[in-house]
């Protein structure tokens, strides 16, 4: 957004002698550029203006300044074309902080992962940096991701990137090597992407739509989740359910859960597989999702551990068909020794199986493999990397998904091509409707800009009609102004108002506001940046 670089110098000015009272009001240019000169101070080959909150460089070889007051080029002159006019160069950018997957080893993703219930305090500790006015947190097994509106591209991935550091632990060197970012249009295709399953390791998958769901209805009322983050995760579940709704993309398997069973059948011999010794331990979603496609791909009997038998029985009651036998959590290894396949699926934060724990189990049937298979689908991991050291174990996790995805490769990439063209649409349209909120700005500064100038004329006409008119006159002639200015301003705020939906009246709508704001230097972009960066350096100073 290009704009006059006036803002920028004229706001330093004002910032640096509010900073003085030893500088007197009638104090000339050149002596608020001396005042500058002093106030920065060499630090190496630079030198820096902190000044409320806001930190401006400026290279030494570019500023040179006298002590007498002169000076070969103004500082001043410098700095509105420096650092400091970034912030009214960039309209606020979403960008997405993110660690997945395909980037991140599990053992990373498991120190980043933040619990939903934090969710909201989260959001707001990223909304209190300098340069983040929005954000929303996505964290599941597969991903880590952080969405904001920044003010500041740079400076606002840089405060995040940080902020990830000091909750995880990770330096920010090591973050920046699995990390990747992406920006407005890439974060939005991103977005709905996963919401549509393309970005999981299992096409489809169902369990990130309901994640995404997730965000939204933790982020309500929320400070922080505003307007264009809520609308753009709001989008995201439009997408994911037309994109389920319209193409095959559900078809096989379609969660971790479903994945991990067909990890198991892959690796055991076909002729086992109704009688391969199936244990799952945790019963809560994921491993209620794990029961039930043992369950649709033949499996007739298994052992569930849990720590309370009523989830077992609720999911007992729902699947029909199948023995499902109940075990406590004390009685766990008593059962992976009678077991083939072990599932585990809970929330423990430490491993419940480590190399100790298996080393003395009973080998496993030839029949059935000769292996004992621990497949793993908790972050943090339930089993330890170590008990794959063991004769006869054999240890798999989330990350261990993806033979399952490239066993349907083909199939994949046909159904992707189909959910690219619905999100190249919806992408259009949320982009639409970002863009439609610029006018916002413009309607209350063109209404503001016009009753200025209405009680301006009103209180002129008014002290020439006397002291003596009545108020029936006084508030006659006062309707009479305000019906003129709403008639007037009618038309213009027809052409300002869009829903974003047709993308032929938006560029009207767009090219309209942008006339207004030349032809009554409404100056509306600049303005609003000014309030947004002055409201985050006066709450960063309490």
């Amino acid at each position: 957004m290009a704009v006059s670089t006036s803002f920028a110098g004229a706001k330093l000015e004002s910032l640096l002698l509010k900073s003085s009272s030893a500088t007197p009001a009638s104090s000339s240019r050149a002596s608020t550029s001396y005042q500058l000169a002093s106030f920065c101070k060499p630090m190496r080959s630079r030198r820096v203006l902190i000044q409320r909150g806001v930190r401006c460089e400026v290279s030494a070889s570019e500023v040179r300044v006298d002590r007498a007051g002169g000076s070969n080029v103004s500082a001043l002159e410098q700095l509105k074309t420096s650092a400091a006019d970034r912030y009214t160069k960039e309209r606020s950018s979403i960008v997405v902080i993110g660690l997945s997957v395909h980037t991140t080893p599990v053992e990373m993703r498991e120190k980043l992962a933040i619990p939903e219930a934090e969710w909201p305090r989260a959001i707001g500790e990223l909304c209190s940096l300098n340069h983040i006015e929005e954000a929303a947190v996505l964290s599941t097994c597969n991903r880590m991701e952080i969405y904001v509106v920044a003010l500041s591209q740079h400076r606002g991935v840089k405060e995040v990137t940080e902020w990830m550091s000091k909750t995880s632990g990770i330096s920010v060197s090591e973050l920046c090597q699995h990390r990747f970012l992406l920006y407005n249009k890439d974060a939005t295709q991103h977005i709905f992407e996963v919401s549509a399953g393309l970005d999981s390791l299992v096409l489809g998958e169902g369990q990130i739509l309901a994640q995404v769901k997730q965000v939204v209805k933790v982020g309500q009322g929320v400070v922080g989740f505003g307007r264009n983050i809520s609308g753009l995760f709001k989008h995201a579940i439009t997408v994911g359910k037309r994109v389920r709704t319209e193409t095959n993309i559900a078809a096989g398997a379609v969660s971790v859960s479903s994945a991990a069973v067909e990890l198991a059948l892959m690796k055991l011999p076909e002729s086992s597989y109704s009688t391969a010794r199936m244990l799952v331990i945790g019963a809560g979603k994921m491993g209620k999702l794990v029961i039930k496609h043992l369950v649709a791909k033949g499996c007739t009997k298994m052992v569930v551990v849990n720590r309370s038998e009523e989830r077992v029985a609720a999911i007992r009651e729902e699947t029909k068909g199948a023995e499902i036998i109940y075990k406590p959590l004390t009685e766990m290894l008593t059962c992976a020794a009678e077991a083939d396949v072990v599932f585990t699926s809970t929330a423990s934060e430490t491993p419940l199986f480590l190399k100790e724990h298996v080393k003395d189990l009973p080998a496993v049937d030839p029949q059935t493999g000769g292996l004992r298979l621990f497949i793993d689908i908790s972050v943090p991991r339930n089993v330890g990397s170590c008990v794959a050291d063991v004769e006869g174990a054999r240890v798999y996790n989330v990350d261990d998904l993806k033979e399952v995805v490239a066993a349907n490769k083909e199939d994949r990439h046909r159904k992707a091509m189909e959910a690219q063209t619905i999100i190249a649409e919806e992408s259009k349209q949320f982009e639409a409707w970002r863009d439609s909120l610029e006018t916002v700005p413009t309607i209350k500064k063109l209404r503001a800009y016009a009753e200025r100038i209405r009680a301006a004329e009103l209180e002129k006409c008014l002290s020439k009609m006397g002291d003596d008119i009545t108020k029936k006159t006084r508030k006659a002639v006062d309707d009479l102004s305000r019906g003129i200015v709403n008639k007037l301003l009618h038309g213009p705020m027809q052409h300002l108002r869009c829903d974003g939906s047709d993308s032929r009246t938006l560029s009207e709508t767009l090219e309209n506001m942008h006339a207004l704001n030349r032809m009554f230097s409404l100056e509306t972009e600049i303005a609003v940046l000014e309030q947004k960066i002055r409201a985050k350096v006066e709450q960063n100073q309490k």
